[in-house]
């Protein structure tokens, strides 16, 4: 099954360089106007962010109808994480009507912005026909898009594309690819399914120390299939083939301490 995306607290955008001063001339009142104009603007997106997250907060305990009174007034305004935001109550019916046409409203909107949680969402809604005619080339399309950002489930939903042919031609090496990419932030699906590649040959070489680390990775997140494939290839593999995908499981975590499971 594909995965949507959560809320998530963005990171701030980075800043662009300042570019030089020209100085002198009739623009320069017309500069001074803009820079008591931003001057003004500034503070005003720090209360924005706060309620953003104060939605978040309020999510995350519960309290659904306090998220949206947090989140609607920032969506109005084109703020994408609420967008998202909005469209993920809509979708679950979590503090207002569920309404998958709305939820693809807003999950567009944001993904139109560039977010990439709105985009694999509005991915999803597209390739299952919910709230929206089914159009699996435009869900590849934004699932691409969230992807090339990062996005872990985008990736791992690319690759569950790849490897069961939907939408796309069936191609093992590509899902291995895509599941490789959102293994490697820690997305326990993907690890999983990338074990399952290695263990079978398919998409990358037969490899089954490699099988017996990635399943071991999800298994220790609690991923169900991942802790009977990984019981299953314990019975069979020599004790020093166990021992060397313990080892690289291992290594991976030292790597990659304190970065989580994928968002």
């Amino acid at each position: 099954m594909d995965e949507a995306a959560g809320i998530g607290v963005a990171a701030p955008p980075l800043a662009q360089p300042a570019r030089p001063r020209r100085s002198g001339g009739a623009a320069a009142p017309m500069r001074g106007a803009l820079a008591a104009l931003l001057l003004f603007l500034l503070p005003l997106a720090a209360p924005a962010a706060q309620d953003f997250e104060a939605g978040v907060a309020a999510h995350a305990r519960g309290d659904f109808a306090a998220a949206l009174r947090h989140w609607r007034p920032l969506a109005e305004a084109g703020e994408a994480r609420a967008q998202n935001g909005l469209g993920m109550l809509y979708d679950r019916g979590q503090g207002v009507r569920r309404d998958a046409g709305e939820a693809v409203s807003w999950f567009r909107r944001a993904a139109e912005q560039g977010h990439p949680r709105g985009q694999n969402n509005l991915a999803i809604k597209l390739d299952r026909g919910e709230g929206v005619g089914r159009d699996r080339d435009q869900a590849l399309g934004w699932y691409r898009r969230a992807a090339a950002q990062g996005h872990a489930r985008a990736q791992y939903n690319l690759g569950l594309k790849y490897a069961r042919g939907y939408g796309v031609e069936q191609d093992p090496a590509a899902a291995a690819a895509w599941y490789a990419e959102a293994a490697e932030q820690g997305h326990a699906n993907a690890q999983n399914n990338l074990g399952a590649l290695y263990a079978q040959g398919e998409g990358v070489p037969r490899d089954e120390v490699r099988a017996y680390m990635w399943w071991k990775l999800a298994a220790m997140q609690g991923q169900e299939d991942a802790i009977g494939n990984l019981t299953r290839l314990a019975r069979r593999v020599s004790a020093e083939q166990a021992a060397e995908g313990r080892r690289l499981a291992e290594a991976w975590l030292t790597r990659n301490r304190g970065s989580g499971p994928a968002p």
